[in-house]
């Protein structure tokens, strides 16, 4: 693990230092690509303003109840089609057919139902990561062993009590799984809104400083959102190793 983070901070201490001299050889005209330590200057000049951190908040807020919302919704459908006899066939083609739609294509009917408010935004992020969700947790269904499932029934274990100590415990690793990819899809569909819809947020404050031609705090403010993504990343690992540290891929990744 030591040796992956050292391997990590050699490579981005790399490519920031790329990232100075490219502009300074006059490879690449600094008007389009500054330093990094311009960047590093206007981003430290972005910390001391009030619009920043509200920006960030907003963006925060947004992704992590568009998040929420499609973790609890994705959860509760998933486990609902995937115990209950026949549903899951007959919802089958409907899955198909909605979950490949991007959100994107679907800013037109946010924009007209909402406007440019944060609901817009947050219109884009449940759609995205609520079959992200779903997906995996239908899938997390489909591996129960039969046998015990029927095992549970003759038992005479109530609906609630096999969801507990069979579905759950079996499903759990798929739900983590979607829950780490959907962190990712809800924080890009935040920016994405933020930028194209206008919603309040870092998305908004990029696009304002893009057309102000203040090409660093640009950049500046697109770091922060991928620094905020590593921390998302970070996290939704932790928590994933610490819910499976029962499971055998978290004791051999943690053997390693």
């Amino acid at each position: 693990m030591r040796a992956s983070w050292r391997r990590g901070l050699i490579g981005t201490a790399a490519f920031t230092a790329l990232l100075e001299l490219l502009p300074r050889t006059g490879l690449v005209d600094p008007g389009y690509l500054p330093t990094a330590s311009t960047i590093a200057g206007a981003l430290a000049g972005e910390l001391s303003r009030e619009a920043f951190w509200s920006a960030l908040l907003d963006t925060v807020r947004g992704w992590a109840t568009g998040l929420g919302v499609a973790i609890v919704t994705g959860v509760a459908v998933g486990v609902v089609v995937g115990v209950v006899p026949g549903l899951r066939a007959l919802t089958a083609s409907t899955v198909e057919f909605l979950r490949p739609i991007p959100s994107v294509a679907l800013i037109p009917l946010a924009v007209l139902m909402f406007g440019t408010s944060m609901e817009s935004t947050l219109m884009l992020i449940v759609y995205a990561s609520f079959w992200q969700v779903l997906v995996q947790v239908l899938d997390g269904v489909r591996d129960i062993d039969p046998v015990t499932h029927e095992t549970a029934r003759s038992y005479g274990f109530g609906v609630f009590t096999r969801i507990r100590v069979v579905v759950w415990p079996t499903a759990l690793p798929h739900v983590m799984t979607g829950m780490r990819l959907a962190a990712t899809v809800a924080l890009v569909l935040a920016i994405t809104g933020e930028l194209v819809i206008g919603s309040p947020g870092l998305g908004r404050q990029i696009a304002l400083a893009q057309s102000a031609g203040a090409v660093e705090t640009m950049y500046g403010l697109v770091v922060v959102a991928g620094l905020f993504g590593v921390v998302v990343n970070l996290s939704i690992r932790a928590a994933e190793r610490r819910a499976l540290r029962w499971h055998v891929s978290v004791r051999r990744e943690n053997a390693v």
